[in-house]
């Protein structure tokens, strides 16, 4: 009765899942639905974040001086969340990468990589297999960029290099679909946005019990959630995660590749660019003349707006998984 008091007002979408999750973890004793929502529950959530760039990936960002991703991560998971957010971080892109134990998990959430999800690999393969498990067990699912792509090809959809080339840097006029203006994940978000990006390859065809929720002229596929075996992943094509700095960083990374590709007719090019969203980034000074020539808005400055889908998934999908299964 306490369970279906709590869920009465929330969409009947996410009320059947939060029951499916309960039958999945706890089966039907009654046992989680007693401790669903304890005022004596401990106000905190853990949650499992999934690094998938492979060792060399990870060296070549610490070159370039970014952020390791899922250092990034766990920033933006702890900014966004309404309660203290505990974590760890695996890398299953590693030769010894071993599945942790997940009971205490209220949600997994992957970063983005620099591999290729359709390239048949140990290190693509261990990830593909850790996403089925994770869909097995019906532990909510999060993530960005080859997040998608990971849900897509676990769930047995196709992904493939993008015939439009990469998408760099910003990511214009992501438009939501019919069905993504009405998803909880994009509570508070509007229906066209812009917002970071990378990437190379993109979701040519969605599973069963995939979603599309938007797109943009460049990628088709900007945003997704899968429903497969127990569990829901929700996903975006685009980088919630990065800020101007970031970005900075990463163009530098990818300098040789971004010069080959033709974003950048020289180095010095690169190097205006860089110092351009560098001047944006966490500057106390006026900036609006950077702003109106980078086409740079509130869409990706402002934080509570640039991670409006990380916040829902954490407060829809994550929460009420920790809750109904008490672990929280």
């Amino acid at each position: 009765r306490l369970f279906r008091q709590k869920m009465a007002g929330r969409p009947i979408a996410m009320a059947g899942m939060a029951v499916k999750l309960y039958i999945s973890r706890r089966g039907s004793s009654g046992l989680a639905a007693s401790r669903c929502f304890s005022k004596k529950c401990k106000a905190e959530i853990s949650i499992l974040v999934v690094d998938a760039y492979s060792k060399q990936g990870r060296q070549d960002l610490k070159k370039g001086g970014m952020s390791l991703a899922g250092k990034l991560y766990v920033d933006m998971l702890q900014r966004n969340s309404p309660i203290p957010v505990m974590t760890d971080i695996v890398y299953p892109a590693d030769a010894e990468f071993e599945v942790p134990d997940l009971q205490k998990y209220s949600g997994v959430a992957w970063t983005g990589s620099s591999l290729t999800v359709y390239h048949d690999t140990q290190e693509v393969v261990q990830q593909i297999d850790f996403s089925r498990k994770l869909f097995e067990d019906g532990i909510p699912q999060f993530g960005s960029c080859w997040a998608l792509q990971i849900a897509v090809m676990a769930s047995y959809g196709e992904c493939a290099k993008n015939p439009r080339g990469r998408e760099v840097g910003i990511s214009r006029k992501i438009r939501l679909t019919p069905e993504g203006i009405a998803h909880p994940m994009f509570e508070g978000k509007r229906s066209t946005f812009d917002a970071f990006t990378s990437h190379d390859d993109e979701v040519t065809h969605l599973p069963p019990g995939a979603v599309l929720l938007a797109g943009n002229q460049h990628s088709s596929v900007q945003a997704a959630t899968v429903t497969h075996a127990n569990g829901t992943f929700w996903a975006v094509q685009y980088h919630p995660e990065y800020n101007l700095g970031e970005l900075a960083r990463l163009t530098e990374c990818r300098r040789e590749k971004l010069l080959r590709q033709g974003f950048f007719k020289s180095n010095e090019a690169v190097d205006s660019y860089i110092e351009m969203l560098e001047a944006i980034d966490g500057s106390s000074t006026e900036t609006k003349d950077i702003q109106w020539l980078l086409g740079i808005d509130s869409d990706i400055l402002d934080e509570n707006y640039k991670c409006a889908e990380v916040k829902n998934w954490i407060t829809k999908q994550a929460i009420p998984f920790g809750q109904c299964n008490g672990l929280i």
